[in-house]
């Protein structure tokens, strides 16, 4: 069994699911708690969409996966506080949007890119590049840093918004930061655990 560790390809996997599991389950939390656990299915859905421009244009689909996933999270915090009452019928919305837009710039591309995209879909951890796991393990220090940072501002924003605003929290950039940095965080893991998981 120990001899499996001498493969490159299984230290890598080893090390990938390590940084996952130090981010995820600080994401997730804060997620669960402040009502959003419908937002990392629709970026994890939405960022197909930039791996699949990212492979018909011929660009790396992290690069154009984060840019996707980034402009979606502030579309969310945008729904979320203009349109409260209609906040998960948009988010929905967004989520079928971005897999359709996917499969259509999917569909223009060559065949090749479409068993790209299953392995984005599905994930492949053993295939995942060691610049990957590094991505990986920074991701999960920045993560790591703002909460220790920022965990009483996060616990008041969470549990009372009105009490955040009034003590003078920025509670849109804290809200919008925290939705740029979990979908950073999908973008980076859907390589390894792939879309469906991760969601």
């Amino acid at each position: 069994m120990l001899s499996l560790l001498s493969y490159d390809f299984i230290q890598r996997a080893f090390l990938a699911v390590i940084a996952m599991s130090l981010f995820s389950p600080v994401l997730g939390t804060f997620l669960i708690l402040r009502r959003q656990s419908l937002m990392s299915d629709t970026l994890s859905h939405v960022s197909l969409s930039g791996v699949a421009f990212g492979l018909v244009l011929g660009i790396s689909p992290t690069v154009s996966t984060i840019a996707i996933v980034l402009i979606a999270a502030v579309f969310l915090e945008y729904l979320r506080t203009v349109y409260k009452s209609f906040m998960e019928i948009g988010t929905a919305i967004l989520m079928s949007t971005g897999l359709a837009v996917s499969l259509i710039v999917m569909s223009k591309g060559k065949s090749s890119s479409s068993m790209s995209l299953d392995q984005y879909l599905f994930g492949s951890i053993v295939t995942i590049s060691e610049e990957q796991v590094i991505s990986l393990f920074v991701i999960a220090a920045v993560v790591l840093i703002l909460t220790f940072l920022f965990l009483r501002p996060m616990y008041i924003l969470t549990f009372d918004e009105d009490t955040a605003f009034v003590d003078g929290l920025p509670v849109r950039t804290m809200s919008i930061l925290f939705n740029m940095v979990t979908g950073v965080a999908i973008a980076l893991m859907i390589p390894a655990a792939g879309a469906l998981l991760v969601s």
